[in-house]
């Protein structure tokens, strides 16, 4: 009977589920709110009452061969821990792995979810034609996932990637991790929110100040479109968001030399409002780039290639579901 995995993409806002079958298509996902704020119990009880209710529906379609699980921070992938996570205050130390195969009595596959991110866009996305590319995911923080020869790069212990974490301003806003001014303040949600915040505060956001009183919810997602309407406070935002990434894109571009970036998570939904400052940072900052940008003229030429991640926020989910679907085979490279 045929496979199917079951991924799941924990982030510091959302909390998604899915049943995903060998062929890569996604059956079912449940989308909720990751609530982190009411504790690693409660986050974990949410977790996997989904996960029940998924392999329940899809007991009949063939073996559920395990569970992938994307959780942002730093893991200790030998014994499934939790050690550290900025957007997930609680969990430090937390092993989380053991406690999920305790509670569901089957396999769990633990992995930083900007990885099972960069794995998604590899299998089934932008990346499916390369076999090395970096991915930048933008959500609630910034992660980041290497996949260098058509393998997952971890580095010495599991920690490797934090892109979000690079410094931007040494003396910028203080960041969870601690250190002051890193790209996950400049080009996250939170970052973005914030922005606006400050700008209305500083009497320089007046479209935003009405959009904030009228609005209860108030995102990053309603500064983007207060962007797309023309609004100059929120456009400067983006620029902002811009600039940030690209300056770290250069050096990603000047350090690796790699044929793909991907821009994915859900600030990627802002691409075009981002996108030409980002853009204009690399050119400007990476000789690397200028070097090997994609010219219709050269067809054989090799490139580099910044793009948008074609699963959009879905990729962590496809990303986590490969993971025991990988396993089973006694798969060691990302794609077969």
């Amino acid at each position: 009977m045929p496979a199917y995995a079951i991924g799941v993409d924990l982030g510091g806002t959302n909390l998604r589920i899915a049943a995903v079958d060998a062929a890569g298509n996604l059956l079912q996902k449940i989308t909720t709110g990751a609530q982190v704020a009411k504790g690693r119990d409660f986050v974990v009880a949410e977790m996997t009452d989904a996960i029940r209710q998924l392999s329940a529906k899809f007991a009949s379609l063939g073996e559920l061969t395990g569970i992938g699980i994307g959780v942002p921070g730093i893991l200790d992938m030998e014994t499934g821990v939790v050690r550290k996570s900025p957007n997930l205050p609680d969990w430090i130390d937390y092993p989380v792995r053991e406690e999920i195969e305790r509670r569901l009595k089957t396999q769990v596959v633990l992995e930083n979810d900007a990885n099972v991110a960069a794995l998604g866009e590899k299998w089934l996305g932008a990346g499916r034609e390369v076999d090395s590319l970096c991915m930048i995911t933008l959500g609630t923080g910034v992660g980041g996932g290497l996949i260098l020869n058509r393998r997952i790069w971890r580095g010495m212990s599991g920690m490797a990637s934090e892109l979000g974490h690079i410094n931007v301003e040494p003396e910028g806003p203080l960041c969870g991790c601690g250190s002051r001014g890193c790209l996950e303040q400049f080009a996250s949600a939170t970052a973005i929110k914030r922005m606006a915040i400050e700008a209305i505060a500083k009497g320089e956001a007046p479209e935003l100040a009405r959009a904030m009183k009228e609005e209860p919810e108030f995102s990053s997602r309603i500064v983007y479109q207060m962007a797309v309407q023309g609004d100059g406070a929120a456009q400067q935002i983006f620029r902002v968001v811009g600039a940030a990434l690209g300056s770290t894109i250069a050096d990603l571009v000047n350090i690796f030399n790699l044929p793909m970036y991907v821009i994915g998570g859900g600030v990627a939904s802002a691409w075009d409002a981002f996108a030409p400052a980002m853009m204009e940072e690399v050119r400007t900052r990476s000789f690397v780039y200028t070097a090997t940008e994609p010219d219709p003229n050269l067809p054989n030429k090799k490139k580099t290639i910044i793009t948008r991640a074609l699963l959009g926020s879905d990729a962590g989910l496809y990303g986590a579901a490969r993971l025991p679907l990988l396993e089973v085979r006694g798969a060691v490279a990302v794609s077969s």
